[in-house]
């Protein structure tokens, strides 16, 4: 619905243009160019997957951290070569710990973020397609974005006491935010002249919501999502200092404690590796959702 509105707005700008002269054709036609046939600089596209070229700033980053570590630039006491965190690695993998910790964060992680783009989600569509709404929640979400939501942790655990509650509250507000904030702005940001023209082919208010005003939006909530997945590891580290038994937190406040700096290094590790993959989880949803996007290049 949302293609076929701005084609026909497409179709009626250019009828209108049709009518005002228009200035004599010059000898050559420009060249039209695609700017992805002239990738990293050469005239045809690159052979290297995109995900494959994206690993070369990280394999420079490792290469040059082990050259370092090797020339005893680092001391090996504060910054252990690559060698070293990768045996360090194997070692927890073994004894199984790693993935102990590991499973109990993602298990928190998963409940917050369900429970954040739940309630997100609703608050945005509410504030963002009604003027009621608006008045009722985004003031009291402005607040909540205002407020760090690590100084709320002493009240959630006055409300929730120590078990798991407040630490999946803490990452469900983190959630949140982000999702309201970037949903609510994107709904309220549609192109208008896509609006008036479904209307002027008489369709309902409901369908207008459903297909013009929700796919206009679904960008900023996928801009919403990758922040709040980024905020929802952040809130994780804070939430697991709530008497955790088990997850990476817990494992980097043992660590620090006993002056392990090797596996601090293995759970930093670990928390780029799961950022990333959350940002590729997102960009394959961009790739599916927002294909009808002519300025969007796939993943």
């Amino acid at each position: 619905m949302i293609t076929a509105i701005a084609t026909s707005a497409l179709l009626d700008t250019n009828d209108d243009a049709s009518t005002t002269p228009r200035a004599a054709p010059t000898a050559e036609p420009t060249a039209l160019v695609d700017p992805r046939r002239h990738a990293l600089g050469t005239g045809t596209t690159p052979r290297l997957p995109r995900w494959v070229l994206r690993l070369i700033g990280p394999l420079l980053l490792l290469a040059t951290w082990q050259a370092l570590s090797t020339l005893h630039v680092f001391d090996a006491r504060t910054t252990p070569s690559p060698t070293t965190v990768a045996q360090t690695t194997i070692t927890l993998l073994a004894s199984s710990e790693l993935q102990t910790h590991l499973l109990a964060s993602l298990v928190r992680v998963i409940k917050g973020l369900g429970l954040g783009l739940l309630l997100g989600l609703t608050a945005a569509v509410i504030a963002g397609l009604t003027r009621w709404g608006e008045s009722l929640v985004d003031a009291n979400m402005e607040i909540l974005r205002a407020v760090p939501n690590f100084a709320l942790l002493p009240v959630l655990i006055a409300w929730f006491g120590i078990g798991e509650e407040p630490k999946v509250m803490l990452i469900t507000l983190s959630v949140l935010v982000a999702i309201y904030i970037n949903t609510y702005s994107a709904i309220r940001n549609v192109d208008a002249s896509l609006v008036e023209a479904a209307r002027t082919f008489g369709v309902g208010q409901r369908e207008l919501i459903t297909s013009v005003i929700l796919p206009g939006a679904l960008p900023g909530f996928l801009v919403g999502l990758r922040l709040a997945m980024t905020g929802a590891w952040l809130a994780l580290i804070f939430a697991e200092t709530i008497n955790a038994p088990t997850g990476l937190g817990r494992m980097m406040s043992d660590a620090r404690e006993y002056f392990r700096i090797d596996v601090i290094f293995v759970l930093l590790g670990v928390y780029a590796l799961l950022g990333l993959l959350s940002l590729s989880f997102v960009r394959f949803l961009e790739a599916r959702l927002l294909v009808w996007r002519r300025t969007f290049d796939g993943a």
